[in-house]
């Protein structure tokens, strides 16, 4: 959020100034010097530094002794995970994606809705050599990619209406077709699950299914990008895979203490 969307709001200017460098690095996975953090802001060296040093104090950044540029430390997102749901259902998901990636022999990541946007909270590599997977912290597009519409399907109305507003409302998205989701959203309900080819990488079938919490709403997708080998070495075949990822979903949800109605 830009500064003059805040505009008529209460200010904060330290903590504005703190998260504006935050989500900054967030995005410079290599870095950035506080100078570099200036000019991209708008603001002098003089109103970040105090800033800067203050977060870095506090376990928020982290300095390269080598290069003096910051980046974001591990810190903010073990507070983020014992502020939130994610901490209870990424230990309720961990134990079971460790069998789920043995026994099919293929990588599984889980993934909650952010604002706008998916983000993986956990992941689990296949114990071989060769594997497809994404990073923890990755940004999933809640309406195109397969988790994402497996989480959208079996939220409420309500709930994929604020999802869909957030995304509309990043000027670096693209619009969305809200008919041709609805019937995307249609078919996963029906079901009870999202399998399909990989719109980006080849010889990869996403393959998702919902996790429910003891509410029974929708708390996060786990997901097999299914990777298929030229010589058809692969421990299981798509079908076994999606077998294995639909019990182990029941598990976790059941974890949570979900009870189907």
């Amino acid at each position: 959020m830009g500064r003059a969307a805040l505009k008529g709001t209460y200010a904060a200017p330290a903590i504005q100034k703190a998260f504006e460098v935050i989500e900054l690095l967030a995005a410079r996975p290599e870095g950035a010097i506080i100078s570099d953090m200036a000019a991209s802001l708008g603001r002098s060296v003089g109103e970040l530094f105090r800033i800067v040093v203050v977060l870095e104090q506090l376990g928020y950044l982290q300095k390269s002794e080598i290069t003096d540029r910051y980046t974001v430390a591990y810190k903010l997102l073990e507070v983020a995970y014992r502020a939130t749901p994610s901490h209870d259902l990424v230990g309720a998901a961990l134990p079971e994606m460790q069998v789920l990636a043995l026994e099919a022999g293929q990588s599984c990541h889980l993934v909650v809705a952010g604002s706008g946007h998916g983000l993986v909270i956990a992941r689990e590599e296949q114990p071989g050599t060769r594997g497809f997977s994404l990073k923890v912290g990755a940004r999933i597009d809640m309406v195109r990619s397969c988790s994402g519409q497996v989480i959208l399907a079996f939220s409420t109305l309500q709930r994929v209406e604020q999802i869909v507003r957030d995304i509309e409302e990043d000027g670096d998205a693209a619009p969305v077709d809200r008919d041709a989701l609805a019937k995307r959203m249609a078919a996963v309900r029906r079901n009870g699950f999202e399998m399909r080819k990989s719109p980006i990488t080849y010889g990869v079938t996403d393959i998702s299914f919902p996790i429910f919490g003891f509410d029974r709403n929708v708390v996060a997708a786990l997901t097999i990008p299914f990777l298929e080998l030229i010589d058809g070495s692969q421990k299981v075949d798509l079908e076994a895979a999606r077998d294995l990822l639909a019990r182990t979903a029941a598990r976790v949800s059941d974890r949570l203490g979900y009870r189907p109605a």
